[in-house]
């Protein structure tokens, strides 16, 4: 005997929340399904458990996608300022940190709370800890069978996430429940994710290990990012690091400004005439945080007088800082990144609904898809924006 419903969502995070919410007020009957032990786990350690819920200016040029242009249709009928609608009728308080990101004041835990109390009063039925062990259609009707019993369902929507973080459970599940309906994947790999440095890349900078720089700017291809930058255990991080890491290609280098705010040169020949006996390691070490200064210097130049620098000299020193070509080894891979890059093909996906061209009823959503922001808020709104998309159409 199994339970039937319209519309059967898997996957409790934020865009199946959404997808839930939305189909509820339409009046549909709706299941939302978890395999983990509470409703959305991922959003409660995001931004540092203050959840950094939107971004006030999104588009679809802040997105990664096979299909650029996939994204555009659902953000732009679920914006920003929709969610934020719903976070002032909760009261919530909120601020901008930098560049258009909102962060809750208080915790991540009112965002997810929001979320149940908008499921309760649309009477979807959640089901935690609930795996799934096998999903079929058989004529108009989904038929899946879990550890609570047999369901039913009209629409199947997959809401299961990408690979990131496996600690709080994430797996392969919605890519591999697509290609048994017959849908492709763009491939997979970590996004927004640390980058590692080995052996001697490595060696000269092993000891700066908590050394952050406030505004570095990161380059690959023709993408750039301006943000805070740190030097981990392992390698490279912080949010100038994590943003190129979606764009860099392994066995490539990547170049860094380590000071994108001066004229190095010109600084260097002003304080050459000003300060000529100076020495280079403590002239840098005002501009750069002291280990890094030194280490640069210890790598790359002889510490001297700055009068005894030729303006040449002095040049290539200045290009060294604010192009600092760095080969990372890897990645720190899931385990560490926020996000997952590729996923179901946009291609047999309707952009309007999230409906699978492949099989009516079928639809998919969030971060199991092949859309993946940039850092800042960016995959939440598509969360919000696709879960709404598919919960409208359902």
């Amino acid at each position: 005997m199994s339970e039937h419903t319209e519309v059967f969502i898997i996957g409790a995070g934020a865009a199946g929340l959404m997808c839930a919410i939305t189909a509820g007020q339409r009046g549909r009957k709706v299941i939302l399904v978890d395999h983990a032990n509470r409703i959305g786990k991922k959003i409660l350690m995001s931004g540092g458990g203050h959840c950094n819920f939107t971004n006030l200016s999104v588009g679809a040029t802040n997105y990664l996608s096979a299909n650029r242009h996939f994204a555009k249709s659902a953000l732009a009928r679920y914006t920003p300022e929709n969610f934020i609608e719903l976070v002032d009728k909760y009261q919530i308080a909120y601020h901008e940190k930098e560049a258009g990101q909102l962060f809750c004041d208080g915790s991540s835990k009112q965002i997810v709370a929001l979320l149940a109390e908008e499921c309760h009063a649309a009477h979807v039925d959640i089901h935690t800890q609930c795996s799934i062990i096998s999903c079929k259609k058989e004529g108009d009707i989904f038929h899946i069978e879990s550890n609570q019993g047999n369901f039913s369902a009209e629409s199947l929507i997959i809401a299961t996430g990408g690979l990131s973080i496996p600690s709080l459970g994430a797996s392969g599940f919605g890519y591999e429940l697509g290609q048994q309906f017959g849908h492709s994947l763009q491939n997979t790999r970590p996004g927004l994710v640390p980058l590692t440095l080995t052996g001697r890349t490595h060696e000269p900078f092993s000891g700066l290990a908590g050394v952050s720089i406030g505004s570095a700017e990161t380059h690959f291809n023709k993408q750039h990012f301006r943000a805070g930058l740190l030097f981990t255990h392992r390698g490279l991080s912080g949010p100038a690091i994590l943003q190129i890491s979606s764009f860099w290609q392994e066995g490539k280098a990547l170049e860094i400004d380590l000071l994108p705010e001066l004229d190095v040169y010109a600084y260097l020949r002003q304080l050459k005439m000003e300060k000529p006996q100076s020495f280079l390691k403590s002239i840098l070490s005002e501009i750069l945080p002291n280990r890094l200064a030194q280490a640069m210097c210890d790598l790359y130049w002889h510490n001297q007088p700055l009068a005894t620098y030729p303006d040449l000299e002095l040049a290539s020193i200045a290009q060294k800082l604010q192009q600092w070509s760095i080969l990372p080894s890897g990645t720190e891979g899931y385990r560490k990144a926020e996000v997952t890059l590729g996923g179901i093909n946009t291609a047999e996906l309707s952009s309007s609904s999230m409906e699978s061209r492949i099989v009516p009823g079928l639809y998919f959503i969030g971060e199991v898809v092949d859309v993946t922001g940039w850092l800042g808020g960016y995959n939440f709104q598509w969360a919000w924006a696709s879960g709404s998309a598919a919960g409208n159409h359902a």
